[in-house]
């Protein structure tokens, strides 16, 4: 699993015309499933999320998570992120997971995130053709990848 994390003034996910999703201070956090993911690489990812020191302390200096400053989250999938760059200049998508194995650890993510944090968790909606609007803070943008694990 491959994700991008955004901290946000506030961001918003918009499908049809219709927002499914806003929030205001928090993160915006896109994410890539390939075939070989597991509950076991969301459940990682979960603890490494919600305990992320990237929001600013009473100091200026970013030593708080999102659990401490009790900010919203929204996780939108985005296949893209999985994309083989390696020959040519047209990406390849094969290692993207495939609606079987990608939706529910999408859902698992979504809903394990949303247990630890206390919270409701908004959501795109899996293969949708979304319009993300964001307010980047920052700008602080992290990425993570559990066969990468820095």
């Amino acid at each position: 699993m491959r994700l991008v994390i955004q901290r946000v003034q506030r961001a918003s996910v918009t499908i049809g015309g219709h927002e499914k999703a806003a929030i205001g201070k928090g993160l915006l956090i896109l994410i890539g499933i390939e075939e070989a993911d597991t509950r076991d690489d969301a459940d990682w990812l979960v603890g490494k999320v919600a305990g992320l020191r990237i929001f600013d302390d009473a100091d200026g200096v970013m030593n708080l998570s999102i659990e401490a400053i009790g900010g919203d989250v929204i996780v939108v999938s985005q296949f893209t992120l999985m994309a083989s760059y390696r020959k040519g200049n047209r990406p390849s998508y094969i290692r993207a997971a495939g609606h079987a194995t990608a939706i529910p650890l999408y859902d698992y993510f979504c809903r394990a995130l949303s247990e630890r944090l206390g919270r409701p968790v908004g959501t795109g909606e899996f293969g949708a053709d979304m319009k993300v609007g964001l307010v980047n803070d920052g700008p602080v943008t992290i990425c993570m990848d559990t066969k990468n694990k820095e």
